[in-house]
This record gives structure tokens, sequence and C-alpha cells, in this order.
């Protein structure tokens, strides 16, 4: 029962082909591995850039396909339909490749953007730190002159591919405390003093590696940061607008993927002498999940479809991710539920499609700060 695309033009179900061709044929049978072994599908990305997939919403003088937001977003919820670990990295590639298409000096754009958007380089995102989560604006990492470069000091944490990503889009403090002291640097992987310290063993997204970061006098050159010095917390807010819209994307994707296994299990799973989904109650059940996930499905093609026209698209992708991950939680609950004990064990994959809806819940701003910057924008300030 995949997503309707009867209002999508020839290119975009073109693109959605393309997508669901190579997940079908390269992605989906290596999902269980790669989560079982808890490795990041490096080989995957590397195709993808290979069909061109890599640098969706770009524009097409810096590699990119030159695709709306819109048509990009599609692509994400393929992807996560089938593996959400890989959907998430390639979401968090597109976060930082913005910054730089929006931020980026053209020299940035050329030497950088081209090579995120081609898929040569991947991308990482990194503002969070043990003393700063939701309080982005309190991070304590520094960033100090020292003459034509930075030396940037600290610990990050809860970076997406931070230790195999090429370059990480990375705030530092280099002013006074509060918002206007931070900036935004491009730090490349191999840059002496920067390292990925621990790889986080985590409940869900077992293929999508998460990573503390330490900077231990860390040299960046000026020509690789992002904006002028004070601009790094804007540049941060920005990007995860963009990037909300991707975790929405990857939340509907996955209770997609969680209503059709369950559909495909009530089927053939026989009780009382006939289909489990025969039953009314369990009927029920269904019919509310495949309508939460098309209501998740329009909101956020309507948060991007609003962000394509430049308009202000804030509060839509704050509702968009808020509403798309509470859907895949609630979703997959009651997919693990209709699996009854064999929702439970790791044969079936309802139990991982359920771990794996808690992290979107967390991730990009938890659903209490959606609500507070929802709550903001309907209030004023």
């Amino acid at each position: 029962m995949p997503a309707d695309l009867r209002l999508l033009d020839d290119d975009q179900r073109a693109l959605v082909g393309l997508v669901r061709e190579f997940c079908t044929g390269e992605v989906a049978g290596s999902v269980e591995d790669y989560e079982r072994r808890g490795e990041d599908p490096a080989p995957l990305y590397a195709k993808l850039g290979e069909l061109g997939l890599s640098g969706l919403p770009f524009p097409e003088e810096y590699g990119g396909g030159g695709q709306t937001y819109s048509s990009y977003l599609l692509a994400i919820e393929e992807l996560a339909y089938h593996h959400l670990s890989f959907a998430i990295g390639v979401s968090v590639h597109t976060l930082c490749a913005f910054a730089v298409g929006e931020f980026g000096t053209d020299a940035q754009r050329k030497e950088v953007l081209s090579k995120l958007a081609s898929g040569e380089w991947y991308g990482a995102y990194s503002l969070s730190e043990s003393g700063s989560g939701s309080d982005a604006a309190s991070l304590s990492t520094t960033a100090v002159r020292a003459g034509g470069s930075y030396l940037l000091n600290g610990g990050k944490l809860w970076c997406t591919r931070g230790n195999e990503a090429d370059v990480v889009l990375l705030m530092a403090r280099t002013g006074d405390a509060g918002a206007k002291g931070i900036s935004a640097f491009l730090v490349a992987k191999g840059t002496a003093g920067f390292a990925g310290a621990k790889k986080e063993e985590k409940m869900g997204w077992r293929a999508s590696p998460t990573w503390q970061l330490t900077l231990d006098d860390a040299e960046v050159p000026e020509s690789r940061r992002l904006g002028e010095e004070g601009m790094g917390f804007r540049i941060a807010m920005a990007s995860l607008d963009s990037g909300r819209l991707g975790i929405a994307a990857c939340g509907i994707g996955l209770a997609q993927a969680a209503l059709d296994a369950t559909l495909d299990f009530t089927s053939e799973r026989e009780q009382f002498g006939r289909p489990v989904n025969a039953n009314q109650g369990v009927q029920f059940m269904l019919a509310d999940m495949a309508t939460e996930i098309e209501a998740g499905r329009r909101l956020y093609r309507h948060a991007a479809a609003l962000r394509d026209a430049g308009e202000d698209y804030g509060m839509q992708a704050a509702q968009a991710k808020l509403f798309c991950t509470d859907v895949a939680m609630r979703i997959t609950i009651d997919a693990v539920q209709l699996h009854g004990g064999y929702g439970y064990v790791t044969e079936y994959p309802a139990e991982r499609f359920m771990r794996d809806a808690k992290g979107l819940q967390i991730v990009e701003g938890t659903n209490q700060i959606q609500r507070f910057v929802i709550g903001r924008r309907l209030t004023g300030p």
C-alpha cells in the first residue's frame, strides 16, 4: 500500500521510481545485517552519489539535481520506508549542505557544496553538547582566532555520522554568552585535534552511527568559517527548519512501512478460523493508522510547498516534525500490538520500527521544543 503518487508530476513519479528501484534492489536485502552489526552502510551512500541522489535539492551548477525540496522529501520518505537509519544519514547530510548553499561564499559553494551535492563528500551537523541540548545557545565549545585560522576546543554530542562524514557543520563560541556569540565552521575529516571520541550504543537507528566528538586545538582555516562571526546560531536554526522536514518525511516513511508490514501479517495470520484483520476491532486500528499517515504526509508536503514558494515555513516545519514523528511512534506501537507475540521478537521488523520511531521524537529539537516553537509563533514573543 505505497504512498499515493497520483498528484505528482511525471518527474516526481520517475524520481520515486528510481529511489524505489534502488532500495528494493540494493538496500532492502542488507537492512537487517547492517542493523544487527551496528554498521554504517557506507557502500549505500557511495551508490546514492553515483545515482545522482545525494544532492537533489541543490543547483545543478554545484553538482546537485536542481529539484524542489518537495521532490527531495519524496525521496527521503521512500528511503525511510526501506531503511530509516540510512534515510537519517541522508537527511543530516542535506542539512549540512543546505547551510553551505544558503550561507556560504561563492568559493565555499564551489569547493564544499559541489562535493556534497555530487556525493563525493557527505556531511554532518553538530550543535548539541553535554550541557546544551534544547538550550542550544548555551553551548561552550570555543573557537579562538590564531592568525588566519581558529583553534577549536570542546566536545560535542549526538552527531550523526560525525566520524564518517567528510565535513561537519559545527557550531562554536567566538564571542560572549548567548546566541550572538556563536559562529559556524566547516570542520573537515582528518583535521588534527578533531576526532570521534565515542560511538554511542543506541536503542534504535543501529546502522546510523551517533558520535561524541572532541576538539583539542583543532585548527580550522578562516576560509572554513560559514557566514560572519556571530551568525552561527542563525545558521543552525535555519538549517534545522529544513532538516525538520526531512525528519517528518522519515517519520511518514517509517510509519508506512510499519502499516504495510502489519497489513501483510494480519492478512496471513489466522485466528478463530479467519484472518486477524477480518475482525472489526483490528480494522478500526488499521483505519486510524492509515488516516494518520496520510494526514502527516499532507502536512509535511504543505510545509515543503511553502518552502519551495519562498514563503515563511518555520512554524509549519515544526508542526510537521511534531505530528509526523508522533504518528510514527503511535503507529509502530500499534504495529507491535497487532503482531502479538511476533511483534516482540527480532524475526519480524515491527520491534525495530518501534525502537527507531522513538529517536525521531527527540532529534532536531524534541517534540516538546516543537510545541514551544509553534506556541511562540502563535502568541508572539
